[in-house]
């Protein structure tokens, strides 16, 4: 009896889950505080401000399913700062939000639809990046029509509304109404090099009614990487039309080379270019070049002076001279090192005025606890230029500038 018992609840497992040998599913979940000190974090302090301290976190639960015909995401995402909400809270101010929600149709082995909110990650993060760093992060609503095979090629088209669809209005939080891109990627054995193309509409009311003003950004990433060097570059370039309706002719260019030095230990050497308008900008032109939606935090220091929250957009531009050290020296510890060297791209345009806004110092320590946690901790400390005081609206060039956080990230895989 006992036998027959257990070859029946074996037929029954396998008439369950043997059709469902070849899908994959997923269950995990991230926790991530973090705890921050600030004295000059993304603007200039003033001389008599505090520090202040805060927590924020990240929750999020993921759920990813996968067969030979379709693939899907959800991601519930809850993010919230310590003390915000009060210990009865009700659920309608603070409610989970949808950080991801798509699926993907698979024609083929190599051609495929991606439709919903999804993240959008290219090549260095330059142009598109998910901005993982920032609780938050960024994702977009819109359909990616997509080739993998012999070389990938990524279509992507974006219209965004939202309370007044009957007249075609759009006056949402996001940057754009309306985008398209594509991007194309070939690989061989040492090399890499892709090519992006970004049409990026915004909405601006012009006598009652509304209209998008274009813009374009176009260039391409190059990766070289043999035995123990590294070498990348970026170069795009923008036109079209700004929100004041001013020409746009912007660059923007990187040169990096990395070098192992050891097995455990690499060093970088790198120069980024973002062109600028002049302190006194000339009528009628643009040429401060706007990275869009990439992730700002990766390159331009850990402090997010420069391009984060609209921060910078439309300056002086920005040369960045920066050296990278990373080590992990033993199996649960690595540490970073990074100093970078600030001035602006533009002309100065002011009597005593030099183009040197400053240097920062960022280094960061992570110990891995286990598989599934990790602890890291950062310093910043950012050394300004007099020229900072005057394309920043507060603070002053002769206070102290620094930055700390402690941040734990569990990374759980439930199923």
């Amino acid at each position: 009896m006992k036998k027959n018992l257990i070859q029946f609840a074996l037929l029954i497992f396998a008439m369950l889950f043997t059709p469902a040998l070849s899908a994959q599913f997923s269950f995990s979940g991230e926790f991530r505080p973090r705890t921050e000190i600030s004295h000059g974090y993304g603007t200039l302090s003033a001389d008599e401000q505090k520090a202040s301290t805060f927590t924020s976190q990240r929750t999020r639960l993921n759920f990813q399913y996968n067969n030979e015909f379709i693939c899907t995401m959800v991601m519930l995402q809850d993010v919230r700062l310590w003390g915000n909400q009060p210990q009865l809270v009700e659920n309608q101010e603070k409610a989970v939000s949808l950080h991801q929600g798509w699926a993907e149709v698979l024609f083929t082995k190599e051609f495929s639809l991606k439709a919903g909110r999804q993240e959008l990650n290219y090549d260095d993060q330059r142009i598109f990046g998910n901005v993982g760093w920032t609780q938050q992060a960024r994702s977009h609503d819109l359909a990616l029509l997509k080739y993998e095979g012999s070389f990938k090629f990524h279509l992507g088209v974006a219209h965004n509304e939202n309370n007044n669809r009957r007249n075609n209005l759009y006056d949402g939080p996001d940057a754009y109404k309306d985008m398209q891109f594509f991007w194309i990627s070939d690989s061989w054995e040492k090399t890499s090099v892709s090519l992006l193309f970004l049409n990026n509409g915004v909405p601006i009311s012009v006598g009652g009614d509304q209209e998008n003003r274009y813009s374009q950004t176009f260039g391409g990433h190059f990766r070289y990487q043999p035995e123990k060097i590294q070498l990348a570059a970026n170069c795009y370039a923008q036109s079209g039309k700004d929100a004041f309706e001013r020409e746009i002719n912007a660059l923007n260019f990187m040169l990096e080379a990395s070098f192992k030095a050891n097995p455990t230990a690499s060093a970088t050497f790198g120069y980024e270019y973002l062109s600028g308008n002049d302190l006194i900008p000339e009528p009628g032109k643009n040429k401060a070049f706007n990275p869009l939606y990439g992730t700002n935090h990766k390159f331009n220091g850990f402090m997010d002076y420069f391009f984060v929250g609209g921060q910078h957009i439309n300056s002086v531009g920005l040369q960045n001279a920066y050296f990278k050290w990373a080590c992990s020296r033993f199996k649960n510890i690595q540490w970073n090192l990074h100093i970078h060297y600030f001035a602006a791209s533009g002309e100065m345009n002011l009597p005593d005025t030099k183009s040197y806004l400053g240097t920062e110092i960022d280094f960061d320590f992570t110990y891995a606890i286990n598989p599934f946690s990790k602890l890291t901790f950062g310093y910043s400390h950012l050394l300004p230029g007099k020229s900072m005081s005057l394309i920043k609206s507060t603070g002053t060039h002769e206070s102290t500038n620094t930055w700390a956080y402690l941040m734990l990230s569990v990374t759980p895989k439930f199923y």
